[in-house]
């Protein structure tokens, strides 16, 4: 269940017009001798109820004004209504963002990392948990030292792929992960790791200066959902600030098998790391928009 946090309605305040009761999602309002009362037990602190207001007569104290305040850019805090905006703009930043492989040798200021958190944080969660962590490596040294944990990972798979007996007994066992990583990805891997150690090409973060790890703490109803869609904000605003960006799935999977590599990051063992963003400024440019393979469409009518 949610966490139990209360909203505080100041009486004084209260006009009893009852829009707060209507946006409750859990429906823990009602209107007791024309004020709004919290009569639940469990809030989600979501700030719909305080959103709606006309009389700014309600607080959510888990809410933490700070999250809206930005280095980088200000906002209009005004909610944009439905509708009220430019749909296909959004639409070409949805389409213009690029998985960038080509960095510049250029930091990128903590200020606009930090930013970037605080969108990904914008997104819905389930139950309005909210419990993603996001941590940021800043630097490209930070980057490579995170990069050598990972390479050391894939040198031990490696190893353990290219013997040819193991793999065929553990396929044979109903265990054939092994095999399937061997025949997959054990080519590309070995290539990226050969070229590192010859000339220093960097095909992991493809010479990224900062990445952001999206995770999440225990207890969220629905974490792998409520984690990407922090993460595809962060891609979005990347883009719009100039900053190119790249999922790394090699780095997700090596911190999956690999405790270690989540506790040199800071991180504690109950964490859960489901994406792994490359950052920096990107050394590539296109004409044209992301174009997409045909979607499968249905409709259900009943």
């Amino acid at each position: 269940m949610p966490e139990i946090l209360p909203i505080k309605i100041d009486p004084n305040l209260c006009a009893g017009c009852g829009l707060c009761i209507d946006v409750c999602p859990f429906r823990n309002l009602s209107l007791i001798n024309g004020k709004a009362t919290l009569e639940g037990e469990h809030c989600i602190s979501c700030g719909h109820c305080a959103a709606v207001c006309p009389e700014d007569a309600i607080e959510a104290p888990a809410i933490e004004g700070g999250m809206a305040d930005y280095n980088t850019f200000s906002i209009d805090r005004k909610w944009l209504p439905h509708g009220q905006y430019d749909t296909a703009g959004l639409v070409s930043l949805m389409s213009s963002r690029r998985s960038c492989r080509n960095f510049l040798d250029k930091p990128v200021d903590s200020a606009l990392l930090e930013d970037l958190v605080k969108i990904g944080a914008t997104a819905p969660s389930g139950t309005n948990s909210q419990l993603w962590t996001f941590t940021i490596l800043p630097t490209r040294k930070a980057v490579l030292a995170f990069g050598g944990h990972v390479a050391s990972y894939f040198m031990k798979l490696n190893a353990l792929a290219e013997k040819y007996l193991l793999r065929t007994a553990l396929k044979f066992a109903g265990k054939g992960e092994l095999d399937e990583y061997y025949h997959k990805y054990y080519p590309i891997v070995k290539k990226a790791m050969d070229e590192w150690a010859e000339s220093g090409r960097d095909r992991l973060f493809h010479g990224a200066s900062s990445v952001i790890a999206v995770g999440m703490q225990p207890g969220a109803s629905c974490p792998a959902e409520d984690a990407l869609l922090a993460t595809q904000n962060i891609l979005l605003a990347s883009h719009s600030m100039g900053l190119g960006s790249c999922l790394i799935g090699f780095a997700v999977s090596a911190i999956k098998q690999e405790p270690e590599i989540k506790r040199s990051l800071g991180m504690p063992a109950d964490e859960t790391v489901y994406a792994v963003i490359a950052l920096g400024y990107p050394n590539e440019s296109y004409r044209t928009i992301a174009g997409r393979k045909m979607a499968v469409i249905r409709y259900f009518e009943g």
